[in-house]
């Protein structure tokens, strides 16, 4: 009886709530406020400085802003440079990357062995806490699941709240070396308590990489080849930092400028990347194949996905939603630097894992989409593929479930919240603190017989 009173409060108050006088948007442009701190051309508002990576999707030629191929940086690097010197020498990636963000520089040979050791130093849990806290209560949601262990392990932190930077730093490593952990024992927890499927934990190897690492303690016979690992890897380099402007990396920055705890600060940037707007876009985009592939009869026609194509964008098929997942971005226009590294070495996975023709339907909806989207929509920048389109199919030849693809993401990007939440800490004393426009009427007070 009282739950379904609750139920049955919130179902007519939240009509109330939907019900009443909603913002005119003509307001916005009348105060000047940036709906999601973007302007109409989706240039973010700037809100901060920071040496730790850049984006750049356009150039100033003759006064003008013009579309260019879109480029990353690490440190001042570019990303084709760093990925193309670590694959071509037969590396993985992410350990490397990892200290180049955190420490502002490459690491000669000897600095990055000695990285290597102290993450799988940090690569422990206090005693019986996969027992007594990841694996109870156990959810599908994986990302809840981190987030939960997170706050957790911070009760076991003596300092946990000691912001100066040599502590912070500690706490990061040690973040970014157990969420592995974390993430894959969550899902195995979920895989045999609600699937009813067989139990796996396998500890990490110390000797083995971070992606290695990863594939071993999610498969039950612990075994993957190399170039799995490999392109996991490079996946987890790409992923690892995008710009202070996204949603998930603003968090950080916003929650540690309040003076918060690296735990918390943390677990506030898992809550945002587990957002389907954020890190929750690769997941889509496999779920749109799957719905393409049960209702276009020969995904070798391009006819056929043209017009699927046309019927997503018309709220017409998979979730109604009007887009096409995988194209398009807030940022680039003319192309993503990431998805194209990717698409380098999804192919190579493709053909060894004999998802050839499903890499060419990929490819098909690359080209196409663009097309469609410019036939049908008014947009004010280009659209390409981005790295959500290639990543969830990389995932699923992996033979990653679904459930961690998100995970995965943060298990790369918490090094890039890590680095600005260092920076933050170093150059800033100021909370952030933005400001809102009111526009409510005020009212006369009437006492409660009155009402």
């Amino acid at each position: 009886m009282g739950k379904n009173k609750v139920k049955d409060f919130t179902r007519e108050y939240a009509k109330k709530c939907s019900s009443k006088e909603k913002i005119d948007l003509e307001l916005y442009d009348k105060f000047g406020v940036k709906k999601g701190l973007r302007d109409k051309n989706g240039k973010g508002v700037l809100s901060g400085l920071t040496t730790v990576s850049l984006i750049k999707s356009s150039e100033e030629i003759d006064g003008k802003t013009v579309p260019c191929d879109g480029e990353l940086y690490y440190r001042g690097y570019n990303i084709h440079d760093l990925v193309d010197g670590f694959r071509s020498k037969g590396r993985f990636g992410f350990e490397e990357i990892a200290y180049l963000l955190l420490f502002d520089e490459l690491p000669n040979e000897s600095e990055l062995d000695n990285f290597r050791d102290i993450l799988a130093a940090s690569r422990t849990l206090p005693t019986n806490f996969t027992r007594d806290v990841i694996m109870k209560a156990p959810s599908q949601d994986i990302m809840n699941s981190l987030t939960k262990s997170v706050l957790t392990l911070a009760s076991y932190d003596d300092n946990v709240s000691d912001t100066s930077i040599d502590n912070v730093l500690r706490q990061c490593l040690m973040l970014i070396s157990v969420f592995p952990m974390f993430a894959v024992y969550a899902y195995q927890a979920y895989n045999h308590y609600e699937k009813d499927d067989s139990l796996y934990i396998h500890r990490p190897d110390a000797k083995l990489s971070f992606a290695e690492n990863i594939l071993r303690m999610l498969r039950p016979d612990k075994k993957y080849t190399e170039i799995e690992a490999k392109v996991l890897d490079a996946a987890l380099v790409l992923h690892m930092e995008h710009g202070g402007g996204n949603n998930s990396t603003f968090t950080t920055r916003v929650v540690t400028s309040s003076g918060s705890d690296t735990y918390s600060v943390i677990a506030a940037a898992l809550s945002s990347l587990k957002g389907p707007k954020h890190g929750g876009a690769n997941i889509k985009v496999v779920r749109m194949i799957d719905d393409l592939k049960k209702n276009v009869s020969d995904i070798r026609d391009e006819k056929q996905i043209r017009e699927y194509l046309t019927k997503l964008l018309k709220k017409e098929a998979f979730d109604k939603s009007g887009l096409i997942y995988g194209m398009g971005h807030a940022v680039y226009s003319i192309s993503d630097p990431r998805a194209t590294i990717f698409k380098s070495f999804v192919e190579q996975l493709a053909a060894e894992s004999n998802h050839k023709e499903e890499f060419e339907l990929y490819s098909m909806i690359e080209r196409l989409a663009p097309e469609v989207i410019a036939e049908n929509c008014h947009i004010y920048k280009g659209v390409s593929a981005n790295v959500d389109f290639y990543s969830g199919f990389v995932y699923s030849m992996l033979g990653i479930p679904t459930e961690l693809y998100t995970p995965i993401f943060a298990m790369a990007r918490i090094v890039g919240w890590s680095a600005h939440r260092i920076e933050e800490l170093i150059n800033v004393d100021k909370i952030i603190r933005p400001a809102y426009k009111s526009i409510m009427k005020m009212k006369e007070y009437k006492d409660i017989d009155e009402r």
